[in-house]
């Protein structure tokens, strides 16, 4: 016999008025943000993706620039790679956005350069899955989808205290299912932005701020007090550790030495100093052989090493230590880069997809998170240097 789900037990009169209380709340308490002002599925559409994985008040400034430099569909569309990935620096997972221009394209050759007001056709579009789609349609055009994302999967799950590892595919649909008997059909957009903003800001992963919550009385995880025992969700795999030297290689012209990565895979099209893959023994013995000396004037005392041959292909004078370690996240990997600094007296003979650029240009590159995260290691040592 199939277990009764605990939403199945609300009758009519208990959603309505549930509704009714958290849309009442939302109007009163709803945070002011750029992608609210109207209902333009382009500006819900941009926003969503952004927020993916990324603070709010992260996406705010990104948010203003996208839509400046690319304020329509079709500006979007016919906008040249190198521009698209400069106005997405620093917020990571770059495919995104290369599957936000082929969307708008998609747009522009099938739908006359407007967003489809249809589920099914939004569905359609490169990069869109089934969170983003719920969001555009029911905020930008009324459709009673729910928009399920991690925050509004804690709070269903604290409301009806579902079981379900959260971590897993297949508890979409139970999710999916809670929610299409719970969502305001006659506000679907205001609904699931309540959502969002009470797993925001009230029902947080830990320590929820249960005595401020507008539907404490709904839920039946705080009726237990077990709130904190949901959801539920399995430890996820640590990301696997990689690693890297990189050379910050300077020219008697202040200029540095940048490649660009290959056309495809992790960062493609983007600029970077050179980096080499070493194993975890050679990374740990070029972190302790190579150590900061705080004595050392650090950019005057350079000096040829013949142990120091990871970067023989460049006619480099090597600073005697390193500049400092960055580490980076992504989803699936972690960087750990140690930065060597060198110098050349010549501007010598650049490889394939390589360039020589100023400091002062780098703000024209579209640079990685790992590749700020050295420039800025570079900038403290300069720092310490004319301290």
């Amino acid at each position: 016999m199939t277990k009764e789900k605990n939403w199945t037990r609300w009758d009519k009169d208990k959603r309505e008025t549930f509704q009714e209380v958290f849309i009442e709340w939302y109007e009163r308490e709803k945070r002011n943000l750029p992608w609210r002002v109207n209902q333009d599925p382009y500006r819900i559409w941009i926003s969503e993706i952004m927020l993916q994985q990324t603070r709010v008040e992260t996406v705010i400034d990104y948010f203003y620039r996208f839509m400046e430099w690319f304020p329509t569909i079709k500006d979007l569309a016919n906008a040249p790679e190198e521009r698209l990935l400069k106005a997405w620096e620093g917020l990571g997972y770059y495919s995104r956005v290369r599957n936000i221009q082929a969307a708008a394209k998609q747009i522009l050759a099938d739908y006359d350069g407007k967003m489809p007001n249809s589920i099914e056709e939004i569905h359609k579009l490169k990069g869109i899955g089934p969170y983003t789609a719920g969001a555009i349609g029911s905020i930008a055009f009324g459709l009673p989808e729910p928009a399920i994302d991690g925050n509004v999967m804690r709070v269903v799950s604290r409301l009806f205290c579902i079981e379900d590892d959260i971590a897993k595919a297949s508890s979409r649909k139970v999710f999916d299912t809670a929610m299409r008997v719970i969502i305001d059909e006659n506000h679907p957009g205001e609904f699931n932005q309540a959502l969002m903003d009470l797993g925001s800001g009230v029902c947080k992963p830990t320590s929820p701020k249960c005595e401020v919550c507008p539907i404490q009385q709904y839920c039946l995880a705080y009726s237990k007090g077990v709130q904190t025992e949901f959801p539920v969700k399995s430890k996820k795999a640590k990301p696997k550790k990689v690693y890297y030297l990189a050379a910050a290689i300077e020219n008697d012209q202040s200029e540095f030495y940048l490649k660009q990565r290959e056309e495809t895979g992790l960062l493609a099209n983007m600029w970077t100093f050179p980096l080499v893959e070493v194993s975890e023994l050679e990374y740990a013995a070029y972190k302790k052989n190579w150590a900061k000396d705080e004595e050392m004037d650090l950019f005057d005392l350079v000096a040829e090493d013949p142990d120091f041959s990871l970067f023989p292909e460049y006619p480099v004078i090597w600073q005697k230590r390193h500049f400092g370690e960055v580490t980076h996240i992504f989803s699936h990997l972690k960087w750990h880069i140690l930065l060597f600094y060198g110098r050349s007296n010549k501007t010598f003979v650049s490889e394939s997809r390589s360039q020589w650029a100023k400091r002062q240009d780098f703000s024209t590159l579209v640079f990685p998170k790992p590749q700020m995260k050295l420039v800025d290691q570079l900038e403290k040592n300069r720092t310490l240097r004319n301290h």
